[in-house]
């Protein structure tokens, strides 16, 4: 973006309401026609909302966003995948499914951490399956790494070199672009006090001067 057009959203930004938490600053605009529900980055999970981190990032609401076509099965075991703690009974926003094997069920929360740490070499954590799962992950939101297992990172380089150092808000305001980074100001790079795996400047987040730290949508 020019400096001009940055500030123009900006502007824009500052009028628009969040449907989840009513409050102003709202930066994300469902992408479905005719819909113009806004929202703030970390409202997304409260207001079931998806942003696909590709291509051009779109975000959907929780009325557009895309859904699994998985069915319910007879003999399905209803518990995570991953952590094993009881899922619910159909696909829905906090719960989705494995669409190559359909047996595997897994929490939003935890297949997305999973995804993260498990970077280039995420797949489906019960039938291994890797392009049409990662594929579907994509475009439900599930955000992907571009690194290696965060276990062999651990072994091949140190925590400095393990910082997370970008912007990952889904419309990012910086005229910089979303490597750009400052110690203070809109544009302090502040990230996720859970898993320091996502980032935002504190525009992007609407992020006020007595916030005192920032988790991703993700945790």
């Amino acid at each position: 973006f020019l400096v001009g057009d940055t500030r123009r959203i900006i502007r824009e930004a500052a009028m628009k309401s969040c449907f989840v938490c009513c409050k102003m600053g709202a930066t994300i605009t469902c992408c479905e026609t005719g819909c113009d529900r806004t929202f703030h980055l970390p409202c997304a999970p409260e207001g079931q909302c998806v942003t696909q981190y590709f291509g051009a990032y779109r975000s959907f609401c929780w009325e557009h966003r895309p859904q699994q076509a998985l069915q319910p099965r007879p003999n399905q075991d209803n518990t995570c995948s991953i952590c094993l703690d009881t899922v619910e009974d159909n696909i829905s926003y906090k719960t989705m499914g494995c669409p190559v094997c359909r047996d595997a069920r897994f929490h939003r929360h935890c297949i997305q951490r999973l995804a993260l740490h498990s970077g280039t070499g995420f797949r489906c954590p019960r039938c291994l399956n890797q392009e049409p799962f990662l594929m579907e992950m994509l475009v439900m939101g599930i955000r992907l790494s571009k690194r290696p297992l965060s276990w062999q990172r651990d072994r091949e380089v140190g925590p400095s070199d393990q910082r997370h150092g970008r912007c990952d808000a889904a419309t990012c305001l910086c005229p910089g672009g979303r490597e750009q980074a400052e110690a203070d100001g809109p544009w302090q790079l502040w990230l996720c006090s859970s898993c320091a795996a996502e980032g935002t400047h504190r525009l992007c987040s609407s992020l006020g001067n007595s916030t005192c730290s920032w988790e991703c949508s993700t945790c």
